[in-house]
């Protein structure tokens, strides 16, 4: 009995020993620093005593907000808390800005561009083809009925000289008209008058005055008539053979002089204030390969074209040796100002992000201490390699020009307005995936240096794409072409059913393959995928499905740009006319422009803006 008393006193002891130094190790741990912080709770056990004004987020999506515990709406990973950030400036003038270190500015390779004013001069690229000269061109109608009893031309294509027979006509009218000339060669001295008429009417046929003199003088009718060519140059129609009854007023031959031609060039609407007479253009003939021409712009047509919304300009070239022939293809490049503008100001383009049809840039504030601050801009035209800002830019303001992705990257973790998050991290409590979830307060719980430095770190990291990843992005990319080709047909039908396919590619792509913020990226990507092609599969109207192609093909530009792709060239082509004249960009396979958002109106209306993967 003492025995078991004795055994039951020790395990008393043992145990409170167990509680006394789990206290000990406990205060050690925690209290010891005299610290306010909070203690690391296991995963899944809410901090009930944590202290009031603390920030909860998602280690996976830090944009997530809210200010209590609770689960991720997007991953259902339970929230950890982050020390509020003591050191916000809740100035009003300091919204939707990221600061950077000078470590965080060199890991993020950030450079930077002055707005200043220059003259704007744009490079406008020009689809052509060979023409004729209109004022070369002689068309050979019959000038009386009869039969073709000669041809001397046989084929198109042939040359012929001025003057040069090309077919003999045996006309009865001809016939008549002959001997009423030899009864008024009879009354040439009596009556004048009556002998010009008989010479007229045959001058009318297009007989020449030499001809008339042969039939005058042989004494003969002649049952036989030639027809002369008027011009020197190729027969480029002959809708005659031998044998043929022709009526007054048929076409017979067309003959075209192309010592000298013509190359026509299709201007696009937004191209043609670009475009002014006298300008020098320079263009190549695909059939020609190795050698540029050169000529000037001598005529732009005053009338666009109905359907294709384009206009003709025409440029002029001497051709004597016949190496450019009609309907050969050619591209042009015209260097010029825009007519009548002085200086202006403008924007390097790779300092636009895009947002819909919204323009966003990233300027440096006045003090220049590596704060940027989110601005949206109205562009005018476009200029080269600059835009025309119409407003929301001042001369002298700098605005980062290479890194400014990640700029925006970081403005997203931080919660602030960006390119990706246009509503800023500040939502209401309990928002949805993707959004703030609510909080006053930004977490920091490094100095700021030390914390954008090792955020841009990691995002530098991040920028390694897995392999994998590229493959099914890529595989998304392909699926998307024969959504297009259903988009040439014009067919809502094709389109609905072409849907699927992407869907099922784009459900496919592994989105734990990509970390940090390139996951974010993805996360708001992929939203904007789906609900394109949600809206392409439940319209019934071309217009509306092609507005959302439109939508998603920005979508998959930004996350090929930002992932990368694997294989062939991918061309990214515009079509200025698209979205109700706004513009609108795709992505395909080839260099050749087919047009998915006209089809066969205006398949060719386009170009190619940039060549990714080469």
């Amino acid at each position: 009995m003492k025995i078991l008393d004795v055994l039951k006193n020790r395990t008393v002891l043992i145990t409170i020993g167990v509680f006394v130094l789990g206290l000990l190790f406990g205060w050690l741990l925690f209290g010891g620093s005299g610290s306010e912080s909070s203690q690391s709770l296991p995963e899944g056990h809410a901090l009930e005593d944590h202290q009031k004004g603390s920030v909860w987020t998602c280690s996976m999506h830090p944009q997530i907000r809210s200010d209590k515990p609770g689960k991720c709406p997007i991953c259902g990973m339970t929230l950890i808390p982050l020390e509020s950030d003591n050191t916000e400036n809740n100035d009003e003038s300091d919204q939707y800005t990221v600061k950077f270190s000078n470590a965080a500015m060199k890991i993020a390779e950030v450079e930077m561009s002055t707005i200043e004013k220059k003259a704007p001069y744009k490079e406008v690229y020009l689809p052509g083809k060979v023409m004729a000269d209109e004022r070369n061109i002689s068309a050979l109608t019959a000038r009386y009925p009869g039969r073709i009893e000669k041809l001397t031309i046989n084929y198109t294509g042939q040359k012929v000289s001025k003057g040069q027979v090309l077919a003999k006509i045996y006309s009865p009218e001809l016939v008549t008209a002959q001997r009423e000339l030899f009864e008024a060669l009879k009354f040439k001295e009596t009556n004048p008058g009556y002998y010009k008429a008989s010479r007229n009417k045959l001058k009318l046929w297009d007989l020449t005055d030499d001809q008339i003199s042969q039939i005058e003088n042989a004494g003969d009718v002649s049952f036989y008539f030639d027809v002369l060519s008027p011009i020197s140059g190729t027969v480029t129609m002959r809708n005659v053979a031998l044998g043929d009854y022709v009526k007054q007023g048929d076409p017979l031959f067309e003959v075209v002089n192309l010592s000298h031609v013509w190359v026509m060039f299709d201007a696009y609407e937004s191209d043609i204030p670009w475009i002014k007479v006298g300008d020098k253009i320079k263009f190549k003939i695909k059939s020609i390969p190795g050698e540029e021409f050169v000529s000037t712009v001598t005529f732009i047509d005053p009338v666009l074209d109905r359907m294709s919304r384009v206009a003709g300009v025409r440029a002029e070239l001497n051709n004597p040796k016949d190496l450019l022939k009609p309907q050969m293809l050619a591209t042009g490049i015209l260097k010029t100002m825009l007519p009548g503008s002085s200086n202006q100001l403008t924007v390097p383009k790779s300092s636009i992000l895009w947002t819909g049809k919204k323009a966003v840039v990233y300027v440096m504030t006045n003090d220049h201490n590596n704060m940027f601050q989110y601005r949206e801009i109205e562009l005018g035209a476009e200029a080269g390699d600059y835009y025309i800002v119409k407003s929301g830019l001042q001369e002298g303001e700098m605005v980062a020009t290479h890194g400014v992705f990640k700029i925006d990257a970081a403005a997203q973790l931080k919660g602030e307005k960006s390119m990706m998050n246009p509503e800023g991290g500040k939502q209401s409590m309990g928002g949805h995936a993707g959004m703030d979830m609510g909080g006053d307060k930004k977490p920091d719980v490094e100095s700021k240096d030390d914390k954008n430095a090792s955020s841009m770190e990691n995002m530098k990291m991040d920028m390694s794409v897995n392999m994998d990843f590229k493959m099914q992005l890529t595989s998304v990319y392909k699926s998307q072409l024969d959504l297009q080709k259903a988009f040439l047909a014009s067919d809502v039908s094709k389109v609905q059913k072409a849907v699927p396919a992407v869907e099922a590619k784009l459900g496919n792509v592994d989105m734990s393959l990509v970390k940090g913020d390139m996951h974010n990226h993805w996360m708001t990507t992929v939203k904007s995928l789906n609900e394109s092609l949600s809206r392409m599969k439940k319209s019934g109207d071309m217009e509306q499905q092609r507005l959302a192609y439109a939508d998603f093909s920005d979508a998959l530009y930004s996350a090929i740009k930002m992932f990368g792709t694997m294989g062939e060239p991918i061309y990214y082509q515009f079509c200025p006319m698209a979205r109700n004249g706004a513009g609108a960009y795709w992505l395909s396979a080839t260099r050749e422009i087919k047009n998915p958002y006209y089809g066969d109106a205006m398949l060719t209306c386009g170009e190619t803006k940039e060549v990714i993967n080469k």
